[in-house]
């Protein structure tokens, strides 16, 4: 595994934990995006967002400040795979008007990471009290986004259809990303283990979205991207593939933190992991 510089090493947060929550999940899967969003602002989910307002996109947030917004949307644009742009807002504007009018970035995530001169540093609630006038923010795709079209493939992923399950596990790899001005970094990949008989309905669907990653970017075994060891990622838990299944891996937006930290920035806000933004993009509509 290729080695970051020591403060660029894994945020120490968790990418699991329980649904905080005033409302059921099983009525926000249900409910409009906005209606997710209001929810949250209001302080009644702080959860895992997966399946809620299920066939919307679910975003990440990245935010910088101006003056390295256009190197790092120049490092979107040049590695779309991990990083497939959504939105951008205006500099100082919370408000993604593509994605989600009337939705504000500092209050709809309700868990933030905040990461500073290449060191994770805190989780907060909201950005009220550290938005910028400078501060541009970035929402990039994620497959958290296809539960709808894996569900109707007849596709059965237990980190997305079970509340308990663990978030898939996350490796950096050896593969490095095209940089970008002051931006550089590995790629991180989502590992995904799945039996043999669903790879290729898993491929089919994904490939279809490359604005949630896309198709696969390695199929079969770890070592073909610098993973020594399946068992010890870099976020989350895995186990070695059983009998029958086989592990997938997919382009992870954590490659933005890790660019953010090999850099060494004096600042990124992103959503904590499993904590996405829920935009009012329906999944299959052509973006």
């Amino acid at each position: 595994m290729p080695a970051l510089p020591e403060r660029a090493r894994k945020a120490d947060f968790d990418i699991g934990g329980t649904d905080a929550a005033e409302v059921p999940r099983a009525m926000l899967e249900r409910a409009t995006p906005r209606a997710v969003r209001e929810h949250i602002r209001a302080g009644r989910w702080r959860g895992h967002t997966k399946r809620l307002a299920i066939g919307f996109h679910q975003a990440n947030v990245i935010i910088v400040r101006r003056e390295h917004a256009f190197d790092f949307m120049r490092f979107c644009m040049r590695n779309r795979t991990a990083l497939p742009l959504l939105d951008v807002t205006d500099p100082g504007s919370p408000a993604p008007e593509r994605a989600a009018p009337g939705a504000d970035l500092r209050t709809d995530v309700g868990d933030y990471s905040i990461f500073r001169n290449g060191r994770f540093a805190e989780r907060v609630p909201d950005l009220n009290a550290l938005w910028r006038t400078d501060h541009v923010a970035f929402l990039t795709g994620c497959s958290i986004s296809l539960a709808r079209p894996l569900q109707e493939a007849g596709v059965d992923l237990p980190h997305v259809s079970k509340d308990a399950a663990p978030a898939p596990a996350m490796f950096i790899t050896n593969r490095q990303c095209t940089p970008a001005g002051i931006f550089f970094g590995p790629l991180v990949v989502g590992m995904k283990v799945v039996p043999n008989e669903t790879v290729v309905a898993m491929t089919a669907v994904t490939s279809r979205h490359p604005d949630c990653h896309g198709a696969p970017v390695h199929i079969g075994d770890p070592a073909a991207l610098g993973i020594d060891n399946i068992e010890a990622p870099d976020w989350g838990k895995a186990k070695a593939p059983p009998p029958g299944h086989t592990a997938m891996f997919w382009a992870c937006g954590l490659t933005a933190q890790t660019a953010a930290m090999a850099a060494g920035i004096p600042e990124m806000i992103t959503q904590t992991v499993g904590r996405m933004f829920v935009t009012d993009l329906p999944v299959l509509a052509a973006l």
